[in-house]
């Protein structure tokens, strides 16, 4: 199984989508809520993100390859299921 892991903030519901896709298939997942981080975490996103040249949550991550926003088909397509 591929590596994922996803910055989100609480209140986004398309972050929540995006975390409910994940779950439901029962594929593991780590994420950091940004608004929930401290200063240090929330620092080290924000230049993770620039230097992916995002700037949207959700921000996932499978393997090296970044998908910015809610995006079902680019999650699947990347998973191989």
């Amino acid at each position: 199984m591929k590596k994922v892991s996803m910055y989100t903030l609480s209140t986004c519901p398309w972050c929540r989508k995006t975390k409910k896709f994940f779950t439901e298939r029962n594929i593991p997942f780590d994420y950091i809520d940004y608004d929930l981080a401290d200063d240090a975490t929330q620092k080290r996103i924000i230049a993770d993100m620039e230097n992916h040249k995002a700037s949207g949550f959700p921000y996932v991550m499978i393997e090296s390859d970044i998908v910015e926003g809610y995006n079902p088909d680019k999650y699947t397509r990347l998973l191989g299921l």
